[in-house]
């Protein structure tokens, strides 16, 4: 099975991954607010984030996490698309976004404008 890795420590917010996935689903549109991978920023850290799974409620096990020296609340790298956060719904809709890794074989458009290797494919 594959999935994409991601490496905190070498994003640096250009945000192209946000670009291409909005541009691959909805054709000749680029919105962030539709991509299905979006780039937070924490202190001077960019965190990347791939939407996961719907989920009908908020969670209610929150934790904080610390990477790179810094310490975030979990939601903030949570994947999961739930009725308290927004980011990963689609605009029109409200339906809930997934990643999909861009088709069947898996060929993520994120992983391939990564210039910086934030993003990989890997073998879990």
């Amino acid at each position: 099975m594959k999935k994409i890795l991601i490496d905190y420590n070498k994003c640096t917010g250009c945000r192209q991954c946000e670009a291409v996935c909005s541009l691959k689903h909805y054709e000749n549109e680029i919105n962030p607010r539709k991509s299905r991978i979006r780039i937070f920023m924490k202190g001077e850290h960019f965190v990347p984030v791939i939407a996961g799974p719907p989920a009908e409620a908020e969670c209610t096990c929150k934790n904080n996490v610390i990477v790179a020296g810094e310490e975030y609340d979990e939601c903030t790298r949570c994947r999961v698309s739930c009725p308290v956060r927004p980011w990963f719904r689609e605009p029109e809709t409200d339906i809930a976004l997934k990643c999909d890794f861009c088709g069947d074989p898996p060929d993520p458009s994120c992983v391939t404008v990564c210039l910086c290797d934030a993003l990989t494919m890997i073998e879990a």
